[in-house]
């Protein structure tokens, strides 16, 4: 039945309902295929091309089909459109009007034509080749500009040989199908453009989120990278916890939504950082400030093997004309040999590192104990109060006050994230990002979450950001890792109940660590070792029950 006799309201409906349909499709190559589609299945038309408007003013051929032929180019089909766009101005800014579509785009109005053959307005020398190579008959056209809300013409919607719905004769376009597909042309412009608008949006905020995570990696050169690292070793960790059909995560999955809020949650999970003072940072030794002061140290032990060789000097000029001491010499030599030995366990203190003996902490303090005559001729302690605080750290090279202070990007991280207004698929990043240095025992902050308070998603960024920051190599307080002694490190923070013990056993059992470790590790790293005897390492059983 010819789209003429149609009811009028059911026609309505029907183009209400495509406008619903438009409006609800995501997918910008299945939008448009749709957009050709209808036009097609209102007007019965042969085939059709929808172009886009580009940047640089031509007409993208963005989907092509023509059923008669078999042909369907573009948009869902796989298959590349090979023809170059159509300039809308040429090279000395001349308005491109001899072709239909170009015209139809620059003017702003629809293009009837009955017959190109018979047409003398426009150039219709590309179709007439293309039948001649084909055998087919190019007759009717509806050109129809894509004019949104902004009353911009994004691109051109030209349907090809109106049929006959009950004879199948090739016939022109009528009134009303024109008035159809430019009601249709509208709906898909402003539905087109909203698209766009979303997908340059989302571009943008990508854009930034990835901008403020690389200011924070520029920031320090000893966590350059880890911004980055973190968020794809999670989405590795949430992967495999979405393929495994087996094991206590068997039944997870996460939908795309979640998915990019995890992906964004990952970028800005150390964004508190961005106020955190640069000297504690980067703060490479113990003794370190605006430099290392291990230097001074070393200072005020060559000034005493200076005082014991004065010492000794004088000693001996002393015993001219006498018999000297023979232990002179030997004592000299030996004394010297301890300080020696006793700066160098200094310098090696000032190295931070995984932990340090009581032993060693006595022995700092017994060699603190010393004295040097300072350049005001007074008797000092070889090393000050506030050195011997700094050099007896237990771990890394921060004193508990910077670690507060570092600790503190936590608390800055969530109320940044907190304060922002999400759309309702990303209010669920604060909740991801801020848990990642909280224990799954409830020791850890800010919050100090347990477990149960805390999603699966929430979890994954924890080990991954621990294992980012065991194996990576810029870290100023410690070599990079081997793959083994940092799965131990994990293992036994699973045993102590810090990280998800779920979580840990398939980051190893699904390898998760060493697809990782192939990309973004050392070759010196990826050690060989016995993956059972790491630590709290349990294989998941494969039974489906």
């Amino acid at each position: 039945m010819d789209i003429s006799t149609v009811d009028f309201s059911n026609l309505l409906e029907e183009l209400t309902d495509i406008g619903i349909a438009l409006s609800a499709q995501k997918d910008h190559r299945i939008l448009l295929e749709m957009i050709l589609l209808k036009a097609k299945e209102l007007t019965n038309a042969d085939g059709g091309t929808l172009y886009l408007r580009t940047n640089d003013d031509h007409l993208k051929f963005e989907i092509m089909i023509t059923e008669s032929l078999g042909i369907h180019k573009g948009g869902t089909s796989g298959e590349e459109i090979k023809f170059k766009p159509i300039a809308l101005y040429d090279e000395f800014g001349q308005a491109n009007n001899h072709m239909v579509a170009t015209w139809a785009v620059l003017s702003g109005e629809t293009v009837n034509i009955e017959d190109a053959y018979t047409d003398a307005k426009f150039d219709f020398s590309g179709t007439r080749a293309f039948d001649q190579q084909t055998g087919y008959r190019s007759r009717s056209f509806l050109t129809v500009p894509l004019t949104n809300h902004e009353n911009s013409n994004i691109g051109v919607l030209q349907l090809l040989n109106a049929k006959d719905r009950e004879t199948g004769a090739v016939k022109p376009f009528s009134e009303l199908d024109q008035q159809v597909v430019e009601s249709l042309a509208s709906q898909a412009a402003v539905t087109i453009t909203n698209q766009s608008l979303i997908v340059a949006q989302k571009k943008l905020f990508d854009a930034m989120i990835q901008l403020i995570a690389n200011a924070i990696d520029e920031k320090s050169p000893y966590t350059a990278g880890h911004c980055h690292r973190v968020p794809i070793l999670t989405n590795m960790i949430a992967d495999a916890a979405c393929r495994v059909s087996y094991g206590p995560l068997k039944t997870f999955s996460m939908s795309e939504p979640e998915r990019y809020a995890l992906n964004v949650a990952g970028w800005l999970h150390d964004c508190g950082k961005i106020t955190t003072p640069e000297f504690v940072v980067d703060k490479s030794t113990k003794l370190e400030t605006i430099y290392d002061r291990i230097e001074l140290v070393e200072t005020r032990f060559e000034i005493l093997k200076r005082d014991r060789e004065i010492q000794l000097l004088r000693k001996k000029l002393a015993e001219l004309g006498s018999d000297p001491d023979p232990k002179t010499d030997s004592l000299f030599q030996s004394e010297l040999i301890r300080l020696t030995d006793e700066y160098d366990f200094i310098r090696r203190s000032n190295i931070g590192g995984e932990s340090m003996s009581e032993t060693d902490k006595v022995n700092i303090r017994t060699i603190a104990s010393r004295t040097w005559q300072g350049p005001d001729g007074t008797q000092q302690k070889l090393l000050t109060d506030e050195e011997i605080y700094n050099l007896v750290v237990e771990r890394g090279t921060l004193t508990a006050e910077e670690r507060k202070v570092i600790n503190n990007h936590i608390v800055v991280t969530i109320n940044m994230l907190e304060s922002l207004p999400y759309p309702k698929h990303l209010e669920s990043v604060p909740e991801y990002a801020g848990g990642h240095h909280e224990k799954m025992d409830g020791t850890g902050y800010p919050r100090g979450l347990t477990r149960d308070q805390m999603s699966i998603p929430a979890r994954m960024m924890g080990i991954a950001d621990i294992f980012e920051a065991l194996t990576a190599g810029d870290r100023p307080y410690k070599k990079a890792m081997p793959l083994s002694q940092a799965l131990s490190i994990l293992g036994r923070m699973k045993l102590g109940n810090h990280i998800d013990p779920d979580l840990f056993d398939l980051f190893i059992s699904e390898k998760v660590y060493l697809e990782y470790a192939e990309k973004y590790l050392s070759a010196e790293q990826i050690d060989e070792f016995d993956i059972t005897a790491i630590p709290g390492y349990f294989p998941i059983p494969f039974s489906t029950n």
